[in-house]
């Protein structure tokens, strides 16, 4: 069959280049190429659903929200390790294991202990099965569709085997800073540290969310081929059936090699991408280990020595509030320089007024910092009071443009509702050239500071307004500097408009919800008069959101804005999808077998068709698809009075689209 053969085909391009990228970080073809690889096989998929399977790239993400999760048992316990705190426990670890085996000197491999969640994979076949938190130990939870939206961790191995690895998922620094910059625009909660923004996004519902969340997983153990006599050596054959191994890990002889490597990343850390709390030292030779054994909760044969916390003390001289873009209040602690893991930390953010009480922290207090995370600076807790100290009292007005505040009951945030104060103003137009909107790559903050300072800019449509000229007139702009900024503001006048929708800067507006409304809309003109209770028929949109986008749709500045932006020729329309919309907002439900498509394809077409699959009947679902032996949906449809349809039917209301 000529279309199998071309996604399997397409399946194993695809594959190929996602290990290239994700695993050994060596692409050998452009991003564009790899789009057009993917959508390629998405769209040969969506028009043969029959063909569809479970590990194919395209279901990293898919499937609808769950309502828990289900437990998994481990095939074996996952235990915890015995902490080192300091040399002379590694060293009685040493002479306890060297003891054990009656040797003078141990080969041990050193493994950088990532702070992140440990995880268990199951593979069958070759191919990934389960994937489960570490739980207890011994029962953890089943995230395998949101492990699965990890594009380093494989699919399909390289070799039809079965086996288990385990691996510590986690967020790389950058992407936990822009993860909490995108959570503190949409006035959510940030996460305090990489490891809780890794933990909460696995632990996701609907692995949609999870897709959003950069993840990426190192494999340190691997259960597999006993002719394999070390553990170093398990992991190198984990890593040619195509895990993504750390490449800092190493064999060191004996203890004093281990010391070496333990200062070498003590002082090397903080240049790391992701975050690490210590290093794992374990007996390299696997009969070795199975001769040392375990203790009731850790095996004898390996020891997790912890580095200290990168903190320290300082003295808060002062606080401030800054203004965001949509008018949140956030108190800065300016505080006497410190030095902290290879960074001299001035200022730490103190969240909202609340969190300033709650840890009691006045002008003037000593107090403990730490880089949160390693990246973010945090005011950990007070230190010394002072008796000299003045207590922080929220300004009852906006520094910047002198509007009263106001604070919203029940919410923590205090605002300026000012929509001109030009603090505001500033963060709207930075956000909106950021990498994720609009993508506007020569024009960062200095640059917008100097534009709205020199009045040649008010809002974000201006841009598209400036001439060379303008800008060779600024501070340190020469001719060609100038023409990279207007070429830059002129590429991304083609932007998909989902882009577009996110970087106008909308409310609790993200990229996930941004990309829900351009799915739904394919102009940004057709939300202009558009109503909260429409907008909430959409799966993944509740009635805050909503209220808010009606909000900033019904107001007439923010209609002239659009219209501003489409007259400078950004596109306000989608391209249009090559499927048509036949199904959009309706909910289908399906129950009992299919004949002639598999539930996933049938699911999967209802998405391409713009309708939404469930997995549970209520009185929102407009049809329930009964095959062979329905079950205890097909009751409930019955009892709720839903329309229920058999696969032929379903099949006529798709107009030929299969």
């Amino acid at each position: 069959m000529e279309a199998k053969d071309n996604i399997e085909k397409l399946r194993k391009q695809v594959q190929h280049h996602e290990y290239l990228y994700y695993v050994l970080d060596k692409p050998e073809i452009s991003d564009a190429e790899y789009d057009r690889l993917f959508s390629e096989l998405k769209a040969l998929e969506a028009r043969h659903p029959d063909l569809i399977t479970a590990d194919s790239p395209t279901q990293r993400v898919g499937g609808e929200p769950l309502k828990s999760f289900k437990t998994v048992t481990h095939k074996k316990p996952l235990l915890s390790l015995d902490n080192a705190m300091n040399e002379a426990e590694l060293e009685e670890f040493d002479r306890r294991v060297r003891e054990g085996l009656g040797e003078e000197i141990v080969e041990y491999v050193c493994e950088l202990k990532m702070d992140g969640l440990a995880v268990a994979l199951v593979y069958k076949n070759g191919r990934f099965q389960v994937g489960s938190t570490r739980g207890d130990g011994v029962q953890g939870e089943d995230i395998t569709r949101n492990l699965k939206t990890i594009k380093s961790l494989p699919l399909i191995l390289n070799k039809e085997i079965d086996l288990e690895v385990r691996g510590e998922v986690y967020l790389p620094y950058d992407d936990f800073i822009k993860l909490n910059e995108e959570r503190e625009a949409e006035d959510e909660t940030k996460f305090a540290n990489p490891r809780n923004a890794a933990a909460g996004s696995l632990r996701q519902l609907d692995p949609k969310i999870t897709a959003d969340r950069p993840l990426d997983i190192f494999v340190y153990f691997a259960e597999i081929n006993h002719d394999l006599k070390t553990h170093f050596a398990r992991l190198e054959y984990a890593r040619n059936l195509g895990f993504k191994i750390n490449p800092n890990i190493k064999l060191c002889h004996g203890l004093a090699e281990v010391k070496k490597y333990i200062k070498h990343w003590d002082n090397g850390r903080e240049k790391l991408d992701y975050e690490i709390d210590g290093i794992v030292i374990k007996v390299n030779d696997i009969a070795d280990q199975h001769k040392l054994g375990f203790t009731a909760r850790a095996p004898r044969w390996a020891i997790a020595f912890k580095y200290p916390p990168l903190q320290a003390e300082t003295m808060v001289e002062d606080i401030k509030v800054q203004v965001g873009r949509t008018g949140a209040i956030t108190p800065v602690a300016y505080l006497k320089p410190v030095h902290l893991a290879g960074v001299m930390v001035k200022r730490a953010t103190l969240h909202n007024e609340d969190e300033v009480k709650r840890k009691g922290i006045e002008i003037g207090d000593y107090v403990i910092v730490q880089r949160a995370g390693e990246v973010i600076p945090e005011v950990v807790k007070v230190s010394r009071h002072s008796a000299h100290a003045k207590p922080f009292k929220m300004p009852k007005h906006c520094p910047i443009c002198d509007s009263a505040l106001y604070r919203p009951e029940g919410e923590a945030i205090t605002r300026c509702i000012n929509a001109r104060c030009p603090a505001q103003v500033k963060e709207r137009i930075r956000h909106f050239c950021t990498r994720e909107a609009m993508e506007i790559e020569h024009v960062g903050p200095a640059l917008v500071e100097q534009l709205v300072e020199n009045k040649l800019i008010k809002d974000v449509a201006d841009l598209y307004s400036l001439k060379k000229t303008d800008l060779e007139k600024l501070e340190r702009f020469a001719e060609k500097s100038a023409q990279n900024v207007i070429d830059s503001i002129r590429n991304s006048k083609d932007r998909p408009h989902d882009r577009l929708l996110y970087a106008l800067g909308i409310r609790m507006v993200g990229r996930t919800v941004a990309a829900l409304l351009a799915q739904h809309y394919d102009s940004l003109e057709d939300l202009l008069n558009i109503k909260a209770e429409d907008l909430q028929k959409i799966h993944g949109i509740g009635p805050k959101v909503a209220e808010l986008v009606e909000h900033f749709f019904s107001q007439k500045d923010n209609h002239k804005l659009i219209e501003r932006l489409k007259n400078a020729g950004i596109r306000v329309k989608g391209q249009g999808s090559r499927v048509p919309q036949l199904l959009k907002n309706l909910t289908f439900v399906f129950t009992g077998g299919m004949e002639t498509m598999t539930r996933p394809g049938a699911e999967e077409l209802v998405r391409q068709l713009g309708g939404h699959p469930a997995s549970s009947v209520s009185k929102q679902t407009d049809y329930v698809v009964a095959g062979t032996d329905p079950g205890s949906k097909y009751d409930k449809a019955k009892k709720l009075g839903v329309k229920i349809i058999n696969e032929d039917e379903f099949k006529k209301l798709l107009g030929g689209s299969i």
